[in-house]
């Protein structure tokens, strides 16, 4: 299969996602990862991670080629997950950042965190930022730069569809994702720079470890990077997607976005070197609107509705998500999210409707489940 695939030129995707620990009971997050590591079933442990602090837990997906594969293994994760968290004290919530007042958490007790949090300070508030990544095969590092030069202008409108952190400290933020905020303060966070090869974003790398903004290649926060691990392009600026769902359909359109963009490296053709301070107003935009607002149409530089935007990239990306065997579910994924909204948008409706920030993570939970 992977011989096939790869003399078909198909691409391989895998997802990381991370998600808040929450108190069994009440809304506010709690420092019991070490707890629900001891509960894992043999099934999935291989495939979760520490984070940052001691209220956040990470899983990683196995590469897949068949989208229904990486559908069944993200559920898998969860639910596994979500049981363990259960038999700790805990629910696992898959949301941007947390949704209730409370303390802030402690770094989780290994060195290189605390090597963070000396250097860098209280910058990962309440119970930590809980991001997507979608990782994506490229054929080798230098053709993986230019397919990041490529995806920078369509990255805010995937920011805008992850959007799923309104609340934060018990109160509306008035931004979909307040997550980006926060990340942002972050020093190498931000859209990727415009580069010319990898030796030089080996050399960004190796000047912004000797500046003290990052320790290592590990803390290039870039929204899209090469993986330091794997032969893959991370795309990694959104927030994690309250239902498995709406992770499939992201990760389907990221892949059928850097295979078309994998056609218009080999054809030649030069990226569009954007200007950084547009493509942070784009971002900026996407966390303040999300989906149900405005973006910016990096052609034109103007506003226009982002789903027109969002529509403008799956028509974009139509062809390749065809050849990839994932047009037929991402139609039907993207008519879901069209329906619902952005999960900033159904935790609003729900607070409006029931008034009560405990109810929106109750929901929350068991929406991470699977159970709604």
């Amino acid at each position: 299969m992977a011989d096939e695939a790869e003399a078909q030129g198909l691409l391989t995707l895998g997802v990381e996602e991370e998600y808040l620990l929450v108190d069994a009971t009440t809304p506010c997050a709690v420092d019991r990862v070490e707890e629900v590591f001891d509960q894992l079933g043999d099934d999935i442990r291989d495939s979760v991670q520490h984070e940052f602090v001691r209220s956040q837990i990470e899983t990683a997906s196995p590469p897949q080629l068949e989208l229904r594969d990486l559908s069944a293994s993200l559920t898998r994760l969860r639910s596994g997950l979500a049981a363990a968290a259960e038999r700790a004290g805990a629910r696992l919530v898959a949301v941007g950042a947390s949704p209730a007042s409370g303390e802030d958490s402690r770094v989780v007790d290994r060195p290189r965190y605390h090597r963070m949090r000396e250097r860098f300070g209280d910058l990962s508030p309440g119970g930590g930022l809980n991001g997507m990544h979608v990782h994506v095969s490229v054929p080798d590092p230098e053709t993986g730069v230019q397919v990041l030069n490529h995806l920078r202008p369509w990255l805010p409108i995937f920011q805008a569809a992850t959007a799923n952190s309104p609340f934060f400290d018990g109160r509306d933020t008035g931004y979909a994702s307040w997550r980006s905020m926060l990340w942002e303060r972050w020093p190498t966070v931000g859209p990727t720079p415009y580069l010319h090869s990898h030796d030089e974003y080996e050399t960004m790398i190796s000047d912004l470890v000797a500046s003290g903004a990052m320790l290592d290649e590990g803390m290039l926060y870039w929204y899209a990077r090469l993986s330091a691990n794997y032969p893959t392009v991370e795309i990694r600026m959104g927030d994690v997607c309250p239902t498995p769902d709406d992770a499939m359909l992201l990760a389907a359109l990221a892949r059928a976005l850097v295979a078309t963009l994998l056609r218009e490296v080999g054809d030649g053709r030069v990226a569009p070197n954007v200007p950084h301070p547009l493509l942070m107003a784009a971002h900026w935009r996407a966390a303040h609107d999300g989906l149900e607002g405005l973006n910016i149409d990096m052609a034109t530089r103007e506003p226009r509705p982002a789903w027109k935007l969002m529509r403008q990239l799956f028509d974009y990306v139509r062809p390749e998500l065809d050849r990839h065997g994932d047009l037929e579910m991402t139609t039907v994924l993207l008519g879901r999210l069209r329906a619902h909204g952005t999960g900033a948008a159904r935790q609003r409706a729900l607070l409006a409707q029931k008034g009560s920030v405990d109810a929106v993570v109750d929901w929350l939970a068991a929406t991470t489940r699977g159970e709604r």
